[in-house]
């Protein structure tokens, strides 16, 4: 029996629908009657509270692993390394990769990358803030996350543009049109799985100071990452790194262009650059929602889950949730609980460091440079379901 019928009484959200919007009122009104709500794929989890006991809980693993055979894809080049993914590995396997993994996302790389992520945010800004105008998606946000991509791999930053082409095409995947786009998310999967294999032999042969040469050296304990680890790996950064920071991006501008005075609070005060980038991941996150799957039945706030259900946890209700965050909106002054945008328990992800700190660079370098942003027609987005952002985010504003 499927979660849509076991748990009758709950309210039900169609979020297979590419029209609905997890920030909608239906959201809302579930939120306030139930602490979950019934959806095409399982339950969805919609409180925070219930979110943060629910992303360590014991009876629960990383539910993403379902994700392409719940969209009829269970085969091919996206399935076979998905399937492999630290996204999806459990238990002493997962803890083993994070060891070997985690020394290349220390705080002291991520520090030394910053004038790089700085550089990189003025050379784009100088191309388009004399004119008052850009499309933000286009100009900034889509060459931002391919060219600090580049530099995480060591690779030149004429690759961007291929990097940004085959990683946002995969990151298709990650939103409710996935079947749709299954044969062009394929093709991309293989051509940029093709390429990082020659950038990996390259570093085993070559190792330089880039995170990618860091991940190929690791040792722990006279264990090393194997070839196809650090493939997989590989891709993974490359998948996850552009295509969530661009979109991160495009939805920040967007709710700076709606708050034009926490705009000009961060311009006031560029060290509010950090609490910007985390009060945009609270109320708009592009990872709309994190999944677990049970492994056992088990008792949680008054119901019975089934081995198997598959849970998704709203990122967005949990952070806006009144309960813990109050009835108060996007405001990078005010201190906040925790926001769940980058997961949690051992499935924390593993960029967050290096996320956190290219957005704030992004929004402190821009601010300095603009006035308060103006969204212009044209605008076009993803679904606002799964993985969600905009295509094309045109913008106004006044140079500084």
């Amino acid at each position: 029996m499927s979660a849509e019928t076991l748990f009758a009484d709950a309210p039900y959200l169609d979020v297979a629908d590419p029209a609905f919007s997890l920030r909608s009122e239906p959201v809302r009104e579930a939120r306030r009657d139930s602490w979950f709500a019934r959806t095409p794929y399982g339950l969805a989890v919609l409180r925070h509270k219930e979110m943060g006991e629910l992303l360590t809980h014991k009876s629960l693993i990383q539910g993403s692993h379902a994700w392409p055979a719940l969209n009829g894809i269970t085969e091919g080049s996206f399935a076979d390394w998905w399937n492999k993914s630290i996204l999806v590995t459990e238990g002493a396997d997962h803890w083993r990769l994070r060891k070997l993994v985690n020394p290349a996302f220390s705080p002291k790389v991520v520090k030394a990358l910053m004038p790089e992520f700085e550089r990189i945010a003025t050379d784009l800004a100088d191309g388009f803030i004399a004119k008052g105008a850009c499309d933000f998606m286009e100009d900034f946000a889509d060459p931002y996350a391919a060219r600090v991509l580049c530099l995480l791999l060591g690779l030149p930053e004429s690759e961007a543009p291929f990097i940004l082409r085959t990683s946002a095409t995969m990151g298709l995947a990650l939103g409710v049109n996935f079947k749709a786009e299954a044969e062009n998310i394929e093709a991309a999967s293989e051509e940029l799985g093709a390429y990082i294999a020659q950038v990996l032999a390259d570093r085993q042969a070559n190792p330089g100071e880039d995170i990618l040469s860091i991940m190929v050296q690791a040792s722990e304990d006279g264990d090393r990452l194997s070839y196809d680890e650090l493939h997989n790996l590989a891709l993974m950064l490359a998948f996850a790194g552009v295509d969530t920071t661009r979109n991160q991006l495009g939805l920040g501008m967007s709710m700076f262009a709606a708050h034009p005075d926490q705009w000009e609070a961060l311009a006031a005060d560029p060290s509010l650059d950090m609490a910007a980038a985390t009060e945009v991941m609270r109320m708009r996150p592009t990872i709309t929602w994190v999944s677990r799957e049970a492994i056992e039945d088990f008792d949680y706030g008054g119901i019975t889950i089934p081995k198997g259900t598959v849970l998704h946890l709203y990122s967005e209700s949990a952070g806006t949730d009144p309960a813990v965050m109050g009835e108060a909106g996007f405001d990078i002054t005010q201190k906040r609980a925790r926001n769940y945008g980058f997961g949690g328990g051992i499935h924390h992800c593993l960029g967050n460091l290096v996320a956190r700190n290219d957005m704030a660079v992004a929004y402190r370098v821009l601010s300095a440079r603009m006035g308060a942003p103006s969204i212009a027609e044209g605008a076009t987005w993803l679904a606002d379901s799964g993985n969600t952002g905009p295509i094309s985010l045109p913008i106004t504003f006044s140079p500084r």
